[in-house]
């Protein structure tokens, strides 16, 4: 593997990390509880330091598709979320 690839994990790493964060942000925005945000950024914290442990890993095509689904999930919640509140 190429010096190019191993960075490339570690991008990726990062920005999967800067996404928790920006997430727990947006959910600490919503419910704006001390107690909440602490854990918030305890998970962010350890879901971008996993991500940086995994590395050059986000490659694998078993990881890549599990993100898939994670993303489909996301994006599944986000949906159920617009529907709760535009029935409200």
């Amino acid at each position: 593997m190429s010096h190019h690839d191993k960075g490339e994990g570690k991008n990726t790493a990062d920005s999967f990390g800067e996404m928790m964060r920006s997430f727990g942000d947006a959910i600490n925005e919503i419910f704006n509880d001390p107690e909440l945000k602490e854990k918030v950024k305890q998970f962010a914290d350890g879901a971008a330091g996993s991500a940086r442990a995994m590395g050059d890993r986000f490659r694998d095509e078993e990881v890549k598709q599990k993100f898939t689904d994670l993303g489909s999930a996301a994006e599944e919640f986000g949906r159920g979320l617009q529907d709760y509140f535009k029935k409200k």
